[in-house]
């Protein structure tokens, strides 16, 4: 057994060779890529190294034939021992059938010998890429389960931004506009100023304003005397005074009426306003919060906003970015989401599906996402969420299957299609070997023998 240390180590190594000189050949090539290299010229010495490694092994390569204990069972009993660790195969003596037991048993990847370097560095750089955001997920998921999921969430430079200008802002009684497409969570932000506000032990009343129509949002707004108009049998207060000593947010703002406009922008100038069918003025002890996923500039060029509402809503305005532009949250959310809906029993989110949710543009933002995850852990099973529970248009070629035929990518290699059309057709058909049989047209058998 043999280490060797990078000054500048990417990852830790471990080569499982009987042959000398090829544990030497690829000790030499990987170390100068930076990698901390450990080998082994045995499958019981290997194991040994990973029960001693420090830092421990991201990544082993080992090979298919060797005395005593062989590539398979070592593959095998270090996945059981070492859960997170990518294992490689690599075989001079390579079929299907050996690759598809190699990842059954819980390799990565298979490499048939010879192989180029370019190879050999894009298969590891990929399996390095998966442990890293294996521990991502792991880590996101233990900040939820300690209190993570407060408010806003999120850690990229983005949201931080979004939160800087949010305690910033938050002290002040200034009226803020929040900027930002359908579902990216302008009223998250609203709430978080809210509460980092000396108005937090107040109200916090939201009004959607594209949900009422104007006869009944003048009422909503700024409440009602009895006999103001027909039904009006007993006054009602308005949501200006509900939220008295708290935080009005006027949610969806561009799509109010212009006549409308005028009176809110009077409550604004003022701090007072008039009950329907009232003989005198109220006072206004509100903190305004406005938000809107429509550009007003727009709307006041057209004459549908007035200029002068416009500038005593954004005072300071606060844009919240679309997730798409934000993916370093998306791990993080999609496991509070998850803790949120599961219950008792939070199923783990797994790599592949995780990837598929980081690679998705989202244009429905974070409440797209939510409802992927509700959707998600409604259909887990057996503690886990695989790609098989999420969204059919988040998967690669399961829409394609379900409509009749599967694609595989342009470069694939015999050996690896058919491996990938019965992985994809057991995936769509929830692991039913039947099923999956029947989608691609070949006996039930033969899917058994590939799968082992």
């Amino acid at each position: 057994m043999t280490s060797e240390t990078s000054e500048t180590s990417t990852g830790h190594i471990l080569v499982v060779d009987d042959e000398e000189q090829m544990l030497v050949a690829q000790k030499k090539m990987l170390a100068r890529e930076g990698y901390q290299i450990s080998t082994a010229r045995s499958g019981a010495l290997a194991l040994e190294v990973l029960r001693e490694a420090t830092p421990p092994v991201d990544v082993a390569l080992c090979d298919l034939r060797m005395e005593g204990m062989d590539g398979m069972q070592f593959i095998e009993t270090a996945k059981a021992l070492y859960p997170d660790l990518e294992l490689i195969m690599m075989t001079g003596y390579g079929t299907i059938e050996t690759a598809v037991e190699a990842i059954r048993k819980g390799a990565y990847d298979f490499l048939p010998k010879p192989f180029k370097r370019v190879q050999l560095l894009k298969i590891i750089a990929r399996a390095m890429e998966r442990r890293s955001l294996v521990f991502e997920n792991r880590r996101l998921r233990q900040q939820v389960a300690q209190g993570c999921s407060s408010s806003m969430i999120g850690q990229g430079q983005a949201m931080r931004q979004v939160g800087e200008m949010v305690a910033q802002v938050a002290p002040s009684e200034a009226t803020i506009l929040i900027l930002g497409e359908s579902g990216t969570g302008k009223e998250v932000v609203a709430r978080a100023i809210h509460n980092s506000s000396d108005r937090a032990r107040g109200p916090f009343v939201k009004v959607s304003c594209a949900a009422l129509p104007e006869t009944l949002l003048e009422a909503e707004l700024f409440g009602y005397e009895r006999g103001a108009f027909t039904g009006a049998d007993r006054r009602k207060p308005g949501r200006f005074e509900l939220a008295s000593g708290g935080t009005l947010f006027l949610d969806e703002i561009g799509d109010i009426p212009i006549e409308m406009q005028v009176k809110l922008l009077r409550v604004l100038q003022e701090r007072e306003f008039d009950r329907l069918g009232g003989t005198s003025p109220i006072k206004a002890d509100v903190r305004v919060l406005a938000a809107t996923h429509r550009d007003l500039r727009l709307l006041i060029e057209k004459g549908q906003f007035r200029e002068d509402l416009y500038y005593r809503l954004a005072v300071i305005p606060i844009e919240v970015p679309p997730l798409r532009d934000r993916r370093e949250d998306i791990p993080l959310l999609a496991a509070h989401f998850v803790e949120r809906f599961a219950g008792e029993r939070v199923p783990d989110i797994e790599t592949e599906a995780l990837e598929l949710l980081m690679a998705w543009d989202w244009p429905g933002n974070v409440r797209e996402l939510e409802n992927a995850m509700e959707r998600a852990v409604v259909l887990s099973s057996n503690g886990r969420i695989a790609t098989r529970q999420l969204p059919p248009h988040l998967v690669p070629n399961r829409g394609d299957v379900e409509q009749g035929y599967l694609k595989v990518p342009l470069g694939t290699s015999m050996r690896e299609v058919e491996d990938l059309l019965i992985k994809q057709a057991m995936e769509i058909s929830g692991s039913d070997k039947q099923k999956a049989a029947k989608l691609l047209g070949i006996s039930a058998r033969t899917v058994s023998r590939h799968l082992g």
